[in-house]
């Protein structure tokens, strides 16, 4: 039985319960989350039991498919009979003999603290994305964790949703795309434009906590096109800006408690694959009036036909639903790899991949290296914006570059 100590409770937390949730509905019963962490007891205690407890605090987002949408979850919807203890302190939680593995969902400048200890003490760790709040951070908890000989995940959801994976599949040597020439990814006012605090958390917009968009959405985009294309990305040029200098929260209609921002809402990144592919991509959480979404979201270009969300075009043929050729051609080893027990949440997928690799000994798909390298991808847009040059994410990733995270080392004595 792997014991699960959880460190953070924020709003986050409903959807990763709804995810264990659904894996033990699906018969995987070799967990149990043993303990909960957060600076205040009553926010770890409003997940514990249904009816009991303070309230849960309500989702900041109604956007679907957002996680931070989901709530309503609570850990004795599926461990009803397990003693769940509250620690206010990572280091006592982490240090008890309550638990075997970490699940770390705090604010990411804790993220290499909390990973130190754990792995000092022989326990597993799933981390949640971005890795690090710094280059420095992330390299050395993929170097500790290598000597300490655990398993350590990143927790990296949207590779494992259903249509990144059928995209993962168009490109690949089976698929019906060709190999992957082209690609544009492009959001801008989607999510809380044109001038709120991202999910209410005002760290986000400050750079010297590692804040800004590229950083908290560049290892979402970077690890899709590394996973779809199954290239990596060799070189970034890009620009940054802050569009929108002040946030707010909105209450009751009202714009209160207003900050100073000083970390990008808005970037514009082009990128170099290994093979020679190149793409653009873009976001901003700035962005009057609507929101502009590229195609089905982002747009592939194969050397047989573009994707985009479900609908492929190949070469003189008619637009089709990418997930029906999926289901209809794609090896069955590559779908149950895809989907094992039939699952298609991405939480669950990605806690049933951590899980299994913890029990085998070994790695997840989503491991820290690949963690290492979806941070440096995303450093290197503010590193080239910084160095007004094109960067490749190699200097980024071996702290050869680390101009533009100066600062942030030097708060987090990350030398």
């Amino acid at each position: 039985m792997i014991r699960i100590g959880i460190v953070g409770c924020g709003r986050i937390l409903a959807a990763h319960l709804e995810g264990y949730k659904i894996l033990r509905e699906s018969g995987v019963d070799n967990f149990e989350i043993t303990a909960l962490c957060s600076r205040k007891a009553e926010d770890a205690q409003s997940y514990v039991k249904r009816g009991e407890g303070p309230p849960q605090r309500t989702p900041v987002s109604d956007i679907p498919g957002d996680p931070l949408a989901v709530g309503d979850h609570y850990l004795s919807d599926f461990q009803p009979d397990t003693e769940v203890e509250v620690y206010t302190d990572y280091r006592d939680l982490i240090a008890s003999d309550r638990v075997d593995a970490i699940n770390d969902f705090t604010i990411h400048s804790l993220h290499h603290q909390i990973a130190a200890l754990a792995f000092e003490l022989g326990k597993h760790v799933l981390s949640q994305k971005p890795l690090a709040v710094s280059m420095e951070g992330a390299r050395r908890m993929c170097q500790q964790a290598e000597a300490a000989g655990v398993t350590f995940g990143v927790f990296e959801n949207l590779r494992f949703v259903e249509g990144i994976r059928h995209q993962h599949w168009a490109f690949s040597e089976s698929g019906p795309a060709g190999e992957l020439q082209m690609a544009v990814m492009g959001n801008i006012g989607t999510w809380w434009a044109p001038d709120l605090i991202v999910a209410e958390t005002p760290w986000r917009h400050v750079l010297e906590n590692g804040g800004g968009m590229a950083l908290d959405l560049g290892p979402h985009f970077f690890d899709i096109i590394r996973h779809i294309s199954g290239n990596e990305v060799v070189s970034v040029t890009a620009q940054t800006q802050v569009v929108e200098p002040t946030r707010y929260i909105l209450r009751d209609g009202e714009r209160v408690d207003s900050i100073t921002c000083d970390a990008d809402d808005t970037f514009y990144a082009h990128f170099e694959l290994e093979s020679g592919a190149a793409g653009t991509m873009f976001g901003s959480w700035g962005g009057h009036g609507t929101n502009t979404v590229l195609g089905e979201g982002p747009v592939f270009y194969g050397t047989k036909g573009r994707v985009t969300g479900d609908s492929i075009t190949l070469d003189g043929g008619e637009t089709q639903s990418l997930k029906a050729l999926y289901e209809a051609n794609a090896p069955t080893e590559m779908q149950e790899r895809h989907f094992p027990l039939g699952l298609t949440n991405d939480f669950a997928l990605s806690q049933l991949d951590w899980l299994r690799a913890i029990e085998n000994g070994t790695q997840p798909e989503c491991s820290g290296k690949e963690g290492l390298r979806d941070l440096a991808c995303a450093y290197s847009v503010v590193e080239s914006d910084f160095a007004a040059r094109k960067v490749s994410v190699d200097e980024v990733e071996t702290g050869l570059l680390r101009d533009y995270q100066k600062p942030i080392d030097e708060k987090f004595d990350l030398h």
